[in-house]
């Protein structure tokens, strides 16, 4: 059921307070809906996208594969970004994940778009085996009390995030005798933002970065994804904090996830920064 929700209900749910404040804006004459709000949803939408990569980024190239070492700040920076990007608990995530690794596009391959590619998008969420979920800790993890401390309340942390922040701004709202409408705007555009990128991931990574693509579709992908899927490199050279090189101003756009962990480094967030020769 949790599965469910972040997939397809949740967005649902945007899409239909969107549509819903849209249209109230339209049906009563006291409520003006302005131009400048289209851009301004599409910006949330935007940055809402950056920010649930600004959490998977840190995940999948540092605690996942141990490209670096990142400190307390961006330890819970890192987390909640992911509690807003609804990824579950990091836990199940890595464990998956070195599944995937260990039995890529084989049997034992957790969403091996080969054998279905709907499966390798939605179906392994949406049916784990319990069984799954009852792995443990990954042994290097455990050394990072920031990350099993908050993976141990996620549910907990999300329902604030998700519901009772949310609350509280539209209590605010209404109480300084602000726009409802806007904010249900800006409400159902991070939902919206959240969904994309969510999408975004599992079929752009599980299903089009293990097949042969354009070069495009590949840097649509990675814009959608932070850099993560351009997948090919990233199984060619897994344990690289980037997955473009360094130089150039574009790689440093498509692959932001990486051009993050170089600024983390800067701020004194992440140590050890490893990159693979030929993106140094």
């Amino acid at each position: 059921m949790p599965s469910l929700f972040s997939a397809f209900i949740y967005p649902a749910l945007g899409i239909a307070l969107l549509t819903t404040m849209v249209a109230l804006g339209f049906a009563l004459t006291q409520i003006e809906l302005k131009l400048w709000y289209v851009p301004l949803s599409l910006g949330v939408i935007a940055f809402t996208i950056f920010v649930c990569n600004a959490g998977i980024g840190p995940l999948h190239r540092i605690m996942q594969h141990r490209a670096g070492e990142l400190a307390w700040p961006a330890q819970v920076l890192t987390m909640v970004n992911l509690m807003i990007a609804m990824q579950g608990n990091v836990k199940d995530w890595v464990n998956y994940h070195s599944q995937h690794h260990r039995f890529a596009d084989g049997p034992g391959d957790p969403h091996n778009p080969f054998e279905s590619k709907r499966w390798a998008w939605v179906g392994w969420i949406l049916f784990r085996d319990p069984k799954d979920t009852m792995r443990p800790m990954p042994m290097w993890l455990k050394n990072h009390p920031v990350i099993v401390w908050m993976d141990g309340f996620y549910n907990s942390i999300s329902l604030v995030i998700h519901l009772f922040i949310p609350a509280a701004i539209y209590l605010v709202v209404w109480a300084a005798g602000g726009s409802l409408v806007l904010t249900g705007i800006i409400h159902a555009s991070v939902v919206i933002g959240r969904a994309i990128q969510f999408h975004a991931t599992t079929y752009g990574i599980n299903v089009l970065g293990h097949l042969k693509t354009p070069a495009w579709a590949d840097h649509a992908m990675a814009l959608l994804t932070g850099g993560e899927a351009f997948h090919d490199h990233h199984h060619d050279e897994p344990v690289s904090a980037l997955h473009r090189p360094r130089k150039g101003v574009w790689n440093r756009i498509v692959d932001y996830n990486g051009t993050m962990l170089l600024i983390y480094e800067k701020l004194g967030w992440v140590k050890g920064l490893k990159i693979a020769p030929r993106f140094a």
